[in-house]
């Protein structure tokens, strides 16, 4: 096996009420976001903890951080072991959970960062 797992970015969390923006690769999407490209739905209001039992059903997660507000999970692919980091922010101002998912290395991801989000939302409802 393969095993690109990268560094772990040192600019994740929350920043005055923001996620990190997207790199502007198309291997992240980002609910904060103004670009097209990496645009996606916010998450509906839920708890962070009913985002963790989701996220934790889910193959080869690791839950990296969690508070009353944030989560922080790392994916890892099956084949190649490339690393996304996923992070979740309740922002009960909007009443909606914020989500960021991207790849660590790479250009593309073929769309495996917005289909997780999409099938996380999928799960929540």
């Amino acid at each position: 096996m393969f095993n690109f797992t990268g560094d772990r970015p040192s600019n994740l969390g929350v920043k005055d009420g923001k996620l990190a923006a997207c790199p502007g690769s198309p291997n992240c999407v980002n609910s904060q976001s103004d670009d097209a490209q990496s645009k996606i739905e916010p998450l509906p209001v839920v708890s962070i903890a009913q985002v963790k039992q989701v996220v934790e059903d889910m193959e080869r997660t690791t839950i990296i951080e969690e508070t009353d507000n944030y989560l922080y999970a790392e994916f890892k692919s099956q084949l190649m072991g490339y690393v996304d980091d996923v992070e979740f922010y309740l922002d009960s101002t909007a009443n909606v959970v914020h989500v960021r998912s991207a790849s660590r290395l790479g250009k593309s991801d073929l769309g495996v960062n917005r289909k997780r989000v999409e099938a996380i939302r999928s799960k929540l409802t």
